[in-house]
């Protein structure tokens, strides 16, 4: 899971559901362009155009818009902000494995769940070689129950994180690497811009910080 930093609505947005009245009052399902393309502007750009979830690189074609509390059972953030992040996959199609906001659906359950903006939702997975993903802690069952309820381990997310890890983390590099150099490149790339951030960068720092023992 990618850690999200949430910004400000979009001004639109905000007018948008400002202008209720006594007839009408501001709905998801009735939200439209232009307010709602702003809207899922506003979530891509904030996210660096990554998945909330699973760290691919996303746009407008290939994202919706997630609620990360379901519409379904908390209709009272349906519009909320807050609970708005964007996904990856635009459509589900027959045949696609689906995983991220598509497959989580309308599941939620307060006592097992980790959001993308928890400060330390990250650390709470680690990686194989083999871009698996697992609980950084055993026990820790809201993270296997986010693993299962996105999908994370579907073949396609493990091949992309086991790119990404091979890029880096070869024989080579991990002999040689001290503590010194693994800890910078945490740093590097948690304190970089979201905008200079590529694809799976989350991972390239949780498995730093998995040599370092953390």
């Amino acid at each position: 899971m990618k850690r999200v930093l949430k910004g400000t609505e979009p001004a639109s947005f905000i007018e948008w559901k400002s202008s209720a009245n006594d007839e009408w009052s501001p709905t998801y399902p009735s939200l439209q362009n232009p307010q709602k393309r702003d809207l899922h502007n506003s979530l891509l750009k904030e996210q660096g155009f990554f998945c909330c979830y699973c760290g691919r690189e996303i746009d407008t074609s290939s994202s919706h818009i997630e609620h990360f509390r379901p519409q379904e059972h908390y209709e009272i953030l349906a519009l909320e902000y807050q609970n708005l992040h964007a996904s990856c996959l635009r459509e589900t199609k027959p045949g696609n494995p689906l995983h991220c906001g598509h497959r989580k659906g309308n599941w939620f359950d307060e006592t097992q769940h980790i959001s993308p903006m928890d400060e330390h939702c990250e650390g709470r997975f680690r990686y194989l070689p083999t871009g698996e993903i697992q609980p950084a802690e055993p026990d820790d069952l809201p993270a296997t129950k986010m693993i299962e309820v996105l999908a994370l381990d579907i073949a396609y997310l493990n091949n992309r994180r086991q790119s990404t890890i091979k890029m880096l983390f070869d024989h080579e590099f991990i002999r040689q690497a001290s503590e010194e150099e693994l800890t910078r490149l945490v740093a590097a790339i948690r304190s970089s811009d979201i905008r200079d951030q590529k694809a799976f960068d989350h991972v390239i720092a949780r498995y730093a910080e998995q040599l370092l023992g953390h």
